[in-house]
């Protein structure tokens, strides 16, 4: 097909409107204006700038540019507002000012287009910060029209495929992506002032470890193996307690081949973060604290109201075990049962579901499977659950004085799993035989079981001192923060299904 043909395909499939702009440009160009034959914009202020800093700049020339978004008046004056990063800022052209030429210009200018204008600050007599255009340049075409009226994208589907669109045209969503770097920067700060810092791991391995979860299979063609997107970071970090870091913490992204839905993306952003010497209590306490500072930073105060609920995060947070959890939501005291067998029969009365026949289904488990049950959508203010059964935490030392039990938590907030920490497990040889349980669980069907990493286990045969551990799911806590109902409406780009071309 010969580019006279590849063109003339592309405009059957272009709108009036479309066809229209690439004609201004087409124009432009034979005239030597061509809007991408600029290079840079030397852009004195930003839109905020000149707000916050008006008695300063008063009667000053400033250049200022952005996207043109509304034009307003007829004749010899327009009005139009320009955004950018920080906000809108209002433009005056005169035709005294700028000339008939240059009005004519700018009143071919199309909503979209990215401008660059030179003139002095001044209010209007309405009170409003104006900049009173002495010369303009147009630095980009559009040449797509943005949604009509200024009412955005609609469709929830189009919205996070032109995510960008989304963002111009509803300022709410704009508003979200700023906090949520709010929020990222808020917990970088927290933890390096505690003197943790900050490392990199590998996101490629040979093994999927640290988590039970479906991985993402690739394959390196040069060593000729199969290798996975990592699912967690743990396995990795615990090597940097070993080599005598004490504090690290790493925040990136983790890759599941599970399901999606308003709280689940194939890819997503999570924090985990180690400390020498220190269990899960410590891993409590940092994490109310850590919540409440970033909570308040953004938003004032230590409360938020997510989708009608007022929440708080100031701490201390509620402290309840699985066990007492279970028997206050599902009426069901652990405490009196003392086998396998009597926690099957519960499980039948109650239609618990597992991943193996429940003949194999241990008392830990069907603890575990009540409270994600009836447990867990009861839990609305922040919440610390405790003590999980040793068999659903592999990686986890033991209760003291409770063998059954290890020194395990998950925060949950408005009935969903916030993060999940660990006094963590430092007998190399309790850890194997752990592991070796986990390979018998995958034989019987458990297909998300952990695997063996020996290279970890090496590290941990070196020696790492006591350990606590937390992960927290970055997306999930900027969903309560910024009152998101969905995980797509805080990641900038979240998975979708391609669309079948037309």
């Amino acid at each position: 097909m010969s580019n006279e043909d590849i063109n003339i395909h592309q405009e059957d499939k272009l709108s009036e409107q479309e066809i229209l702009r690439r004609q201004k440009l087409k124009d432009l160009q034979d005239a030597g204006k061509d809007p991408f034959d600029v290079y840079k914009v030397e852009r004195t202020h930003s839109s905020a700038q000149i707000v916050k800093g008006f008695e300063e700049l008063e009667g000053k020339e400033v250049k200022v540019a952005g996207r043109l978004m509304s034009k307003r008046g007829q004749g010899k004056v327009l009005f139009s507002d320009i955004h950018d990063r920080d906000g809108k800022l209002q433009l005056f052209v005169k035709i005294d000012a700028v000339g008939e030429e240059a009005l004519k210009e700018f009143k071919s200018l199309d909503l979209g287009d990215w401008i660059a204008a030179t003139g002095t600050v001044f209010k209007t007599k309405t009170g409003e910060v104006s900049v009173k255009v002495t010369s303009f340049q147009l630095i980009c075409k559009s040449l797509k029209p943005l949604p009509e009226k200024f009412h955005g994208l609609k469709d929830p589907d189009l919205r996070y495929r032109q995510r960008e669109v989304d963002i111009i045209t509803n300022p709410e969503v704009k508003t979200t992506f700023l906090k949520r770097a709010q929020i990222i920067k808020g917990i970088r700060n927290f933890l390096d002032n505690k003197g943790y810092i900050e490392v990199d791991t590998p996101i490629l391995g040979s093994i999927a470890g640290g988590a039970a979860a479906r991985p993402f299979i690739t394959h390196h063609n040069t060593l000729d193996i199969d290798m996975y997107l990592r699912i967690a970071t743990e396995l990795h970090l615990k090597r940097c307690i070993v080599a005598g870091f004490e504090k690290v913490y790493e925040m990136g992204r983790i890759f599941r081949n599970e399901g999606m839905s308003v709280r689940h993306n194939p890819e997503f952003t999570s924090i985990e973060l180690y400390e020498a010497y220190a269990d899960y209590n410590d891993m409590m306490e940092l994490t109310e604290n850590m919540v409440a500072e970033v909570c308040t930073l953004v938003n004032g105060t230590t409360k938020v109201t997510y989708e009608g609920t007022e929440i708080d995060f100031k701490p201390p947070w509620r402290r309840l075990t699985m066990v007492d959890a279970v028997k206050e939501f599902a009426g069901v005291d652990f405490n009196s049962i003392s086998s396998d067998e009597e926690a099957q029969e519960i499980a039948k009365k109650y239609n618990l579901e597992f991943p193996k026949e429940l003949q194999y289904v241990s008392k830990g488990e069907v603890l575990n499977a009540l409270f994600e049950e009836f447990g867990e959508s009861k839990l609305i203010q922040p919440t610390f659950i405790i003590d999980y059964p040793s068999e659903n935490s592999p990686l986890t030392k033991k209760k003291r004085g409770n063998a059954d039990f290890t020194e395990r938590f998950e925060g949950f907030v408005y009935g969903r799993e916030l993060c999940n920490a660990y006094s963590e497990l430092n007998d190399p040889i309790v850890q194997r035989e752990r592991f070796e349980q986990q390979a018998k669980q995958r034989d019987l069907g458990d297909d998300e079981a952990y695997v063996i990493d020996e290279e970890f286990m090496s590290a941990l045969e070196t020696g790492m001192p006591p350990t606590g551990g937390l992960g927290i799911g970055i997306d999930r806590l900027i969903m309560f923060l910024t009152d998101s109902s969905s995980i797509k409406d805080v990641i900038l780009f979240p998975t979708m299904k391609p669309q079948e071309n037309n």
